[in-house]
């Protein structure tokens, strides 16, 4: 639990952290934590989280963001990215059922992918600056907003982040296993070597 709480407050700092750093925009390990919490836990209290650090953390990102750009946070943002987490942790649970590598890589991709494709066409749907139309639905998926990096720009830290997170998640989780001589994607650990 400790190791959880631990986790929860260092995501939600990281988070805080990166939002003033542009070139980090939306490089953020909850993704993988949600993602991964379905892999490896079947502690529905660890599951909390990621959830927990997204909200936390958003408090003080959107109040960030209201200030410095004059952005309104809205429920219905924040619902959509609990939402794509919460779809994360689904990808996670039916990865576990048969876990191995390519369907880590494979989930990570589909959730990071899911998260895209969800909240830059709802940031479509409900923003007036866009066209309600092909184009203005293109232009949310590529450029964005000129006042912000590129949505693309932040796929890429978003694919990044959630790549390089999991790994370091799977990796350390399968080298406990495989300490404590469980069944690891590592292999089992070699018994008086």
């Amino acid at each position: 639990m400790i190791l959880a709480i631990a986790i929860l407050v260092l995501t939600a700092l990281w988070r805080i952290v990166t939002v003033r750093i542009p070139e980090l925009g939306n490089f953020s390990p909850v993704m993988a934590l949600a993602f991964c919490a379905g892999v490896y836990t079947r502690n529905r209290w660890l599951w909390v989280a990621p959830f927990a650090a997204l909200v936390l953390s958003d408090l003080y990102i959107d109040h960030w963001y209201a200030v410095t750009y004059r952005y309104d946070w809205t429920l219905q943002g924040e619902t959509i990215r609990i939402l794509c987490f919460a779809a994360a942790l689904g990808i996670g649970l039916a990865v576990s059922r048969r876990k191995n590598w390519a369907g880590i890589v494979g989930g990570t991709l589909g959730a990071s992918l899911l998260f895209y494709l969800v909240t830059n066409t709802a940031s479509w749907a409900g923003d007036m600056a866009y066209s309600h139309d092909f184009a203005g639905w293109v232009q949310a998926m590529t450029v964005g907003h000129p006042q912000f990096a590129s949505t693309i720009s932040f796929y890429k830290n978003t694919l990044a982040s959630d790549l390089s997170f999991v790994a370091v998640f799977a990796l350390g989780m399968e080298y406990q296993a495989r300490r404590r001589g469980q069944p690891s994607l590592l292999g089992l650990k070699q018994v008086g070597g």
